[in-house]
């Protein structure tokens, strides 16, 4: 991978230029800019045809100075140990910028769930459990969905962990089915949340929701349940972009009247592609899979996957834009992010503008462990307060130190961690 696009490498940077600001000491610099555990190992798998196959899976635990680690799973073919490093990464400055007592931890297998059957899924979730069920737990590690895992994988793990520890530890993973131990609200969790940061810097800003319009990158649970808390709130969302695995290639829809949530739902698979045909039968028009970046919007929301806005394709994006909503993980490259920053565009970095998820998902194993669970206001009133003091305790440093919010985000995580692990007496 070219280093240059390397999200463990861009993780690195983000932290190197937050740890001088912050004068942070040598050696608080070396313990916080790598992992403190990774579990690198295989899966073999009898598959469907008799053959068996040997999957490559990873578990990456980053710091746990503030609580147990926190992160998800992903099943991805061009899944690699850079990105569930960086993924893991960020985790620790995620939930430290919510301020949820959990540290990061990401995981991956290098696999295409289009090509296998559920019982061949099944079995690599399985293995994946029978490996690391030593290294996580309600107190330990606690995984979660992420790209092409979902709540049924989830019940698949737990189910294991619970066979190999002799107990049931509903806490031990969360994303799981509601009556499975799964939160109410979950599945909106991450896309409401980025909005709900959304109207929080709209109000900051004197813009009224109202007259905004929006572009989306990707259609999967992330920007779906954002389109629809967008729409709700009064925005006109324009175009959206997602991925056909058929082509192998990514489309944008577009219509100027406003998309249509519950019609472009109607028309969706469950990995979040939408029916080219028939969306064209209900009047969106169809371009490039780029074309949600270049829309002239006031919002752009990233909601697909790490380095996507870049060099190469930042000064493609509209003068009317106004706001960027990273609800993707790593979406916008260092080079690109300066750009942005130069051209006065109001951010919301994706750690804490994607931190709904994990918070909910904080919510979950809370509710777990006690074998209690929460109707699904509660749960949402308890994100939207989460989500909002975040937000505006970022946007109160940013404002009074006149520097960027990416900065200020970093600022407040990075800090909290360096001192837990030196209150600890790690560092």
């Amino acid at each position: 991978m070219d280093s240059k696009f390397n999200p463990f490498k861009m993780a690195q940077q983000q932290f190197d230029e937050i740890a001088e600001k912050l004068n942070l000491d040598e050696a608080t610099r070396s313990f916080l800019r790598v992992p403190m555990k990774e579990m690198h190992f295989t899966i073999p798998v009898k598959m469907d045809d008799g053959t068996t196959k040997v999957f490559q899976g990873f578990r990456i635990q980053h710091n746990s100075a503030r609580g147990p680690n926190k992160g998800g799973i992903r099943f991805h073919p061009q899944e690699t140990v850079d990105t569930v490093r960086a993924l893991a990464t960020w985790m620790t400055w995620k939930c430290a910028v919510v301020d949820i007592p959990l540290g990061g931890g990401k995981g991956g297998v290098i696999c295409d769930p289009h090509n296998l059957s559920m019982r061949e899924q099944e079995a690599i979730c399985r293995g994946f459990m029978r490996v690391i069920a030593r290294d996580v737990g309600p107190l330990v590690d606690v995984p979660a969905p992420d790209v092409m895992t979902n709540g049924q994988h989830m019940v698949w793990m737990m189910d294991e962990y619970e066979k190999i520890m002799g107990g049931k530890f509903p806490g031990v993973i969360t994303g799981k089915p509601v009556g499975m131990g799964g939160s109410l609200g979950r599945t909106e969790a991450t896309g409401y949340g980025a909005m709900y940061t959304v109207r929080e810097a709209l109000n900051n800003l004197g813009i009224d929701i109202k007259n905004t319009t929006a572009s989306f990158q990707g259609f999967g649970n992330v920007s779906q349940y954002a389109i629809d808390l967008y729409t709700q709130y009064g925005g006109k969302p324009v175009c959206v972009s997602c991925w056909d695995d058929k082509d192998k290639k990514s489309y944008s829809f577009i219509k100027e009247s406003g998309l249509v949530f519950k019609e472009l739902m109607a028309i969706t698979d469950k990995f979040g592609t939408i029916d080219k045909a028939k969306a064209v039968e209900l009047g969106y028009k169809i371009e490039d899979g780029n074309a949600w970046l270049t829309q002239d919007v006031d919002i752009l929301v990233p909601a697909a996957l790490e380095n996507q806005i870049h060099a190469e394709n930042v000064n493609t994006i509209s003068p009317k834009v106004k706001l960027i909503a990273e609800g993707a993980n790593g979406p916008t490259t260092p080079e690109a992010d300066k750009v942005l920053h130069e051209r006065n565009i109001f951010m919301i970095p994706d750690f804490l503008c994607n931190a709904g998820g994990v918070t909910c998902s904080y919510f979950e194993q809370v509710q777990g462990n006690m074998n209690y669970f929460w109707p699904k206001e509660e749960v949402l009133e308890k994100l939207d307060n989460a989500m909002t003091s975040a937000f505006q305790a970022v946007y109160d440093l940013a404002k009074r130190k006149n520097i960027y919010m990416r900065d200020a985000a970093y600022m407040i995580s990075i800090s909290r961690v360096a001192e837990a692990s030196k209150v600890r007496g790690w560092i």
